[in-house]
């Protein structure tokens, strides 16, 4: 008998899937599932961006072996993973629509759109030079797969990219994280794309940015604990360094919150999952998954 999945997309939308699969749709909005349907579930695909809404449903599944996520980062899921079932994230998902934002984050942010944005909405037409993406030096901290996607945008734009991991790769030219302290002071943008862990919970501290040169550009389409917003805004207010963000903390970022209106910040509000290039990822990576567990493989993308 086939095992029983739960999943956000139905069977045929997804494509590619054996047809008898025994299938519970539900995409996380409206009622759950009955409880009586649930108690053979043994593949749960949580719904991207309401997946806080199936959390709770977790305990309440006792065949559960595999929770998926269409996300990256798994900090706010792990928690909840009930002890013996395996959790695996969606590592290459939002590869592209990741590494676009943060190209538009900084492209946006170095010749001054959001001013002229402003400028636009006055009608005042007003030429000055701006910085350019061109001859300035990309540190990318966090090198895996959406950093080398990054990576790869980032280079026709005449700039020199230095990507941080962990530990470095010599041979793919990636500096060790213990090379940060040396390596910031020569960067003219850093883009963060580090994992929340208790390891990067606030490495962007007072230090790290007094280590930043002057009007030096912070990146941060990670997650927003990564980043100590207090030490980030008294840099900000003094105007010495600018900051994308497409992630805050708080986050949501509350009305009247001074990150709104600090100098030099440009905000959007963690988009750089939701695109178009989303929804045929996240089939074909559900798709590989699902063929995997039908077949007794280990599942890719394993935590």
């Amino acid at each position: 008998m086939s095992a029983r999945y739960l999943l956000p997309y139905a069977p045929e939308d997804i494509g590619g899937l054996p047809a008898d699969l025994d299938v519970i749709v539900w995409d996380g909005d409206g009622p759950q599932p009955p409880a009586q349907e649930l108690q053979g579930v043994e593949f749960f695909c949580l719904p991207y961006m309401r997946h806080g809404a199936a959390l709770p449903l977790l305990p309440s599944l006792p065949s559960l072996k595999i929770v998926q996520t269409l996300t990256a980062g798994m900090d706010d899921v792990l928690p909840h993973i009930p002890p013996g079932v395996t959790a695996c994230n969606a590592r290459g998902l939002h590869d592209a629509s990741t590494a676009e934002l943060a190209v538009t984050l900084i492209l946006a942010s170095l010749r001054g759109i959001p001013y002229f944005s402003r400028l636009q909405a006055e009608g005042r037409w007003s030429q000055e030079f701006h910085d350019s993406l061109a001859d300035r030096r990309v540190l990318i901290l966090g090198y895996g797969s959406i950093g080398q996607a990054l990576a790869a945008r980032l280079l026709p734009f005449e700039c020199e990219v230095v990507p941080l991991a962990r530990r470095a790769r010599p041979g793919e030219g990636v500096h060790a994280v213990t090379e940060l302290p040396a390596l910031l002071p020569t960067a003219d943008v850093v883009v963060l794309l580090t994992p929340l862990t208790p390891e990067t919970r606030h490495l962007v501290d007072a230090g790290f940015l007094a280590r930043m040169k002057d009007g030096a550009l912070l990146v941060n389409v990670a997650r927003g604990p990564v980043v100590d917003t207090e030490a980030l805004l008294k840099e900000l207010s003094a105007g010495r360094l600018r900051a994308a963000l497409d992630v805050t903390d708080p986050e949501p970022l509350p009305a009247g919150h001074p990150l709104w209106h600090a100098p030099g910040t440009l905000i959007t509000p963690h988009v750089g999952g939701p695109s178009s290039a989303f929804l045929p990822r996240a089939k074909r990576l559900l798709r590989g998954q699902i063929l995997r567990y039908e077949r007794g493989e280990e599942p890719a993308n394993r935590i």
